[in-house]
């Protein structure tokens, strides 16, 4: 297996829309700006509109992230978080994809979930209902939490150890692989009107499981649905996450604000893959990206120029603080950074100084919150589509990335962009598909068929298919 390539005959580059089930995702204050409608995430109207945007752009997926608790890091308690709307208010997002699905036939769906709080079983349930709703377009990306509030909130005084949650998260995966490919055989329903046999009994296993977190005896409840297990998505940058990454997931997203960054993430990826004996280039990776485009460089430097007066700088430490583990609040804005008596944020603002371009410029603990005011975490690209088609693919060129996870800046006016300047540029340079490719989301991305492949650790469990 290697990497897409388009028709052309170059080396395709994927697009997965960014996004989260409420009003502040990535970008801080900008729920402001007048052509801004995040505030309608809690209408259908609005999710259905995105998912059109995002089909007849052609992107492989909707991205959706999600936590469990809010961001209470900063000041040890939730109040900045409520008052800049930081991640919340936030709904689930796997009631999303259905009134999606029902508007769209192509764009596929990686749906956040945690391993923490949620027993296998019934969940299993939720991945193959939506699997079958969809007609076999769902992911589903694997998280094992980051937020002490969400097990503070679950009757916990803490999360596990960072390690221990990956071994639980291996065992979970574990039972919902024998639930979804190893309790029904591909032809136990039946559905025999003149016998009244809908299923037959003798098709329909139990997966006796026990294990050191889940008992599991008994057999799956939902029929096979056209992937059977949903694409996997992972995240994990660590050492364990990446192992992880290995051994089950089919697409990673990563977020580093570089190149040099995203290339040695994608190389160490790509190592762990082939040590679980897989190839290497069997596993999708998709690097964060906020593109600000428009009709030329002039409009798109504009148009970043008044993003910037919308940003919250308090939201931004807000979700800095949950993904560090660090309280900004105890330093004051206007604080060099060099003053600031911590590794992890010292080497944060490192990274970003050298993103911006301004290494030799002294930071403020405002200055780090306003560089993740537009785009977060990520990198952000400025210019019109055949600019930004340029960057892309000089990202993906030099690191070896098979695509992007774009964040918005506005909500869905960055999609719009993207779609009307930026995906026309890249298919006129060969880069980008003209059509999708038939079939079920692991079909589209990989063009090797709708089930897991014999080289991914679930495949073990799968029952015998029928010729």
């Amino acid at each position: 297996m290697t990497y897409p390539t388009t028709e052309a005959g170059n080396r395709e580059i994927l697009f997965n829309a960014f996004d989260m089930n409420c009003v502040v995702h990535q970008s801080p204050g900008l729920w402001r700006h007048p052509d801004d409608r995040a505030r309608e995430y809690n209408t259908i109207g609005y999710w259905t509109e995105v998912a059109q945007i995002l089909e007849r752009g052609l992107f492989d997926g909707l991205f959706i992230a999600d936590v469990l608790g809010p961001y209470d890091v900063f000041g040890s308690n939730p109040d900045a978080a409520l008052r800049s709307g930081a991640q919340i208010p936030l709904q689930d997002p796997f009631l999303l994809v259905s009134a999606m699905a029902a508007v769209t036939k192509n764009l596929g769906f990686g749906i956040t979930a945690g391993t923490a709080y949620e027993h296998p079983y019934p969940f299993s349930r939720r991945l193959g209902t939506l699997d079958h709703l969809t007609g076999g377009r769902v992911g589903w990306n694997v998280v094992t939490g980051y937020l002490p509030s969400a097990a503070q909130n679950m009757g916990q005084d803490d999360q596990m150890e960072h390690d221990r949650r990956y071994d639980h998260a291996d065992e979970y995966l574990e039972v919902v692989y024998k639930l979804l490919e190893g309790s029904w055989e591909d032809d136990a329903v039946v559905a025999d009107k003149a016998s009244g046999v809908f299923t037959d009994p003798e098709k329909v296993h139990r997966i006796e499981h026990q294990g050191e977190f889940f008992k599991t005896p008994g057999i799956g409840v939902v029929e096979p649905s056209p992937q059977r297990t949903p694409v996997i998505y992972q995240a994990g940058a660590s050492a364990r996450g990446r192992a992880f990454a290995g051994k089950h997931a089919e697409a990673v997203f990563i977020n580093p604000p570089t190149k040099e960054l995203a290339k040695a993430s994608v190389a160490k990826i790509r190592q762990s893959v082939a040590e679980a004996g897989r190839d290497p280039y069997s596993v999708r990776i998709f690097a964060m990206q906020t593109i600000v485009t428009g009709p030329d460089n002039d409009a798109a430097q504009a148009k970043y120029d008044d993003l910037t007066q919308y940003i919250d700088a308090e939201g931004g430490l807000v979700l800095m603080s949950g993904w560090m583990g660090i309280d900004l609040s105890q330093f004051d804005l206007d604080q060099p950074i060099g003053d600031v008596k911590s590794n992890a944020i010292q080497s944060t603002v490192e990274t970003f100084q050298k993103a911006s371009g301004r290494e030799d410029e002294v930071w403020t603990v405002r200055q780090l919150a306003e560089w993740v005011g537009v785009g977060g975490f990520g990198p952000v690209i400025i210019g019109d589509g055949p600019s930004a088609a340029q960057q892309l693919i000089e990202w993906q060129e030099e690191t070896d990335v098979d695509g992007f996870n774009l964040a918005y800046h506005i909500t869905p006016g960055t999609f719009e962009d993207v779609v009307e300047h930026v995906v026309p540029e890249l298919q006129r340079l060969g880069r980008y598909k003209t059509e999708y490719a038939g079939g079920t989301l692991r079909n589209k991305l990989f063009g090797a068929g709708d089930h897991l492949p014999e080289d991914h650790h679930g495949a073990q469990f799968q029952l015998r298919r029928k010729a």
